[in-house]
């Protein structure tokens, strides 16, 4: 029984003019163990593709030595005879051809497939070599040959985000405003850019400089996590200068202060009033709005801060434009550390308070940078910054 069609399957190979003749193991150069597949290319070949004459003759064959895809994490490997032939009208010589390669190379198009999807896994050259049997170096050269960077994308969406992330040599991309001025101008028409409704950042002010020179209908929206995450830091600011004061580092608030921090941070729709729950560090049965309480009666600067804090996160839970623009309107600045935060939430303004009004967010693009940042601890860094955004190009599909 012909073992032909099994193997040609095992591989995805369709190609009818192949015919498998046997299988073998052999070592190369380097000790290295691989499997062959030896098979013939022969067809009838009816004129001669140089002159189109029909007197075509056998000429013997050519030997190609193919990479085939991996099955095992070995090394495999087609030699494959392909006959020739010769035109007596014209002595040129031509030989079969297989679309289980392109012309003048080794590589088949399995393994350089297998290639590609090993890369999107976000696995390093030298994995992805190990498992398919061929040199980092090949890795690369496939992926660079087969992944082309576009140089613009179709259409611009009507909403956008901006952020950046740490690229190589330490540089962070895309984070000078003349860069991103001239990548948009460049690649895009003033209607093209003209139809963007709305562009969501982070509290970067160099965003801000050059947003609506870039999409002049835009509106500008701050991140929403962003806000919280600055306000928080304000709370925890002042709640680290409140602990320096405090002189008896054994005292229930000192523990409270210190180690149930995270109490601070939740909303208070969410603190829990009526049942008792152990607290480490205080090693005390009570309430977590009892802690809460405990804590802010002690300080009522904290306190300050802290109902601040609360309601800047209720106004951005239930996007209350004008619950935020009325707690902007009438803080009194008590020198704490919540007095930088809101003059920095003045500055921005509108761009702020349409955080409440537009349901966007820099949620799509923040998962992107995650993965971005995965693939680098992966493959341990990148030098060449062309091949870092190829590789990003593939986990971004």
């Amino acid at each position: 029984m012909s073992l032909t069609n099994p193997i040609l399957c095992l591989f995805e190979i369709t190609d009818p003019n192949l015919i498998v003749t046997g299988i073998s193991k052999e070592r190369c150069s380097t000790n290295q163990r691989i499997h062959v597949v030896h098979a013939t290319l022969s067809y009838q070949l009816l004129k001669c593709p140089h002159c189109g004459h029909k007197s075509l003759i056998k000429n013997g064959t050519h030997m190609s030595h193919l990479r085939l895809g991996t099955l095992s994490g070995g090394r495999y490997e087609m030699h494959l005879k392909r006959q020739r032939y010769q035109c007596k009208d014209c002595s040129k010589t031509c030989g079969a051809k297989t679309k289980l390669v392109n012309r003048n190379e080794t590589f088949t198009h399995n393994i350089k497939h297998q290639v590609i999807v090993l890369a999107r896994d976000m696995l390093t050259s030298k994995e992805i070599a190990k498992l398919c049997g061929i040199s980092p170096s090949s890795v690369q050269r496939i992926l660079n040959a087969n992944i082309h960077l576009a140089y613009r994308v179709k259409h611009l969406p009507e909403n956008l985000c901006f952020d950046e992330f740490r690229s190589c040599n330490h540089w962070m991309s895309d984070r000078l405003s003349k860069d991103i001025i001239d990548y948009f101008e460049a690649r895009f028409s003033v209607q093209e850019r003209a139809q963007v409704q709305s562009v969501t950042i982070d509290m970067n002010a160099e965003y801000g400089s050059f947003i609506h020179r870039l999409f002049p209908n835009a509106a500008t929206i701050i991140d929403r996590f962003h806000i919280i995450q600055l306000a928080g830091r304000a709370l925890d600011n002042e709640r680290t200068q409140t602990i320096r004061t405090i002189q008896d580092k054994h005292s229930r608030i000192y523990h409270i202060l210190k180690s149930q921090w995270r109490l601070f941070h939740l909303d208070e729709i969410k603190v829990n009033d009526s049942k008792a729950v152990y607290l480490r560090g205080i090693n005390e049965y009570m309430t977590q709005q009892n802690a809460i309480d405990l804590a802010l009666d002690a300080f009522p600067r904290f306190r300050s801060v802290y109902q601040t804090y609360q309601g800047i996160l209720s106004a951005i839970h239930q996007k209350d434009a004008n619950a935020f623009q009325s707690l902007l309107t009438n803080y009194q600045p008590t020198s704490n550390q919540m007095d930088i935060t809101i003059n920095t939430f003045i500055k921005n303004g509108s761009a702020l308070l349409n955080s409440c009004r537009y349901p966007f967010s820099n949620g799509p693009i923040e998962g992107l940078n995650r993965k971005i940042k995965a693939l680098k601890r992966n493959c341990f860094g990148f030098r060449n910054i062309d091949n870092f955004f190829i590789r990003i190009s593939l986990i971004h599909e």
